[in-house]
């Protein structure tokens, strides 16, 4: 009589009693059963992968359109309109592929990973960095040339997905998803055109094993970087819907593309062709064999189908990267005097002749800091010391800093 009479404890949540669950989970004040307490766990996770932008807050109508993002594009970077509009689209793409699964077709997106080649200083790696302010998904920029195959001092080729396993918070599905930018990929090109007969354990070694990661496979990832042990723990991470962006200068590729387009054509026809090629900018002409033959093994040509190009900067690129961006070179030394309370202003003069040096030492966009760097060292060590609230940069000025410190030396030899 006394059992019948007892009071049965309940879930706190569904209010069934613990006859009509599987078990209670007692708390200090109340109870829950696990089939609230599996729901709780559902509801929480899919709230924390909303938080961390995943794939379930990915909506086509919110997401930006090409020309949306080619304008964010366009506010930092000066120029590399080609490029910004290979950027743009492929990483429209992605979002599309990432969204296709819902819609159980049979037609299956694959991804299309990119290659940049421009030479030094035209903006490869700011334009990584520019659109990874505006990305849903993980973005990470990761430098090709302290990669080594396994065994060699050096990093892993997995080493690659670890930083996009941290940017993720060590969320896979998240990372699964993410895009990668491989800097300085042409340092891994191998010495020559033919396969090597040594051991090239920085080089064509490197370009094999980053095959299954272009490609798409469940690679073993070391948690926290480094060399790989038999002891670790590992994370196993699907490279299927990861986009690949790889850039690199390949210095030395336009005599490549020179020669390609002077082989096939003999005769009259071969003066009229080649008086048409515009000697100073052989990039725009670049294909995937010139690739080849700079020394990147025709397997990862293959997993790298957009082949874009960076412009040279001109005259005019140089001096409106000089001011216009955002975070331009003359905005950043202007904040850095404010920060002192000295209002510091430079005569037009300056500018054209900072343009003029740039070119001459053929040093890009990294030029133009080298030179503003060189005309300001004296008055950034003096100045913080001094009671003055202005400083003007004349032309005299200038000129006087940049032969005191024998700029010269910059020049390429």
């Amino acid at each position: 009589m006394a059992d019948s009479k007892r009071t049965k404890n309940r879930c706190s949540f569904c209010g069934r009693t613990e006859d009509e669950v599987g078990f209670l989970i007692t708390g200090m004040n109340g109870f829950i059963c696990d089939s609230c307490a599996t729901q709780a766990y559902e509801i929480t996770q899919e709230a924390m992968n909303a938080h961390k932008g995943g794939a379930a807050r990915l909506n086509l109508k919110e997401l930006p359109k090409p020309m949306e993002i080619k304008n964010f594009l366009d506010q930092y970077v000066i120029g590399q309109d080609d490029a910004k509009r290979f950027l743009s689209v492929s990483v429209y793409n992605h979002y599309k592929r990432l969204l296709q699964k819902d819609e159980g077709d049979d037609v299956e997106i694959e991804k299309s990973n990119i290659i940049m080649v421009g030479s030094t200083g035209t903006g490869k790696t700011l334009l990584a960095r520019t659109i990874a302010k505006l990305l849903h998904v993980p973005f990470t920029i990761v430098d090709a040339t302290v990669l080594t195959e396994a065994g060699y001092v050096g990093e892993d080729i997995e080493s690659i997905l670890t930083r996009l396993l941290q940017v993720a918070d060590y969320n896979v599905p998240l990372a699964e998803q993410g895009i990668v930018f491989i800097d300085e990929i042409d340092k891994i090109a191998r010495k020559g055109d033919n396969p090597s007969i040594t051991r090239d354990v920085s080089g064509e070694g490197v370009q094999q094993g980053l095959l299954k990661l272009l490609e798409g496979s469940v690679v073993n990832v070391p948690p926290q970087g480094g060399r790989k042990h038999p002891d670790q723990k590992m994370i196993p991470v699907n490279t299927k819907n990861i986009l690949f962006i790889c850039g690199g200068a390949f210095d030395g590729i336009e005599k490549k593309i020179a020669q390609r387009l002077n082989t096939h054509v003999v005769g009259y026809n071969a003066v009229r062709n080649t008086a048409v090629v515009d000697r100073g900018n052989m990039m725009q002409y670049i294909a995937p064999q010139d690739l080849k033959a700079f020394g990147l093994i025709p397997e990862i040509i293959g997993r790298l189908p957009v082949l874009t190009y960076l412009n040279p900067l001109d005259r005019n690129a140089l001096r409106a990267i000089l001011t216009e961006p955002k975070n331009s070179i003359i905005r950043q030394y202007v904040k850095l005097f404010e920060m002192d309370g000295v209002e510091l202003t430079f005569e037009d003069a300056v500018y054209e002749y900072i343009v003029d040096k740039a070119i001459e030492y053929k040093l890009g966009a990294r030029g133009l800091r080298s030179i503003v760097e060189t005309i300001m060292m004296d008055a950034m060590f003096e100045i913080p010391s001094e009671e003055r609230k202005s400083f003007v940069v004349t032309l005299e000025y200038a000129k006087q800093q940049l032969e005191k410190a024998n700029v010269a030396r910059l020049q390429n030899a």
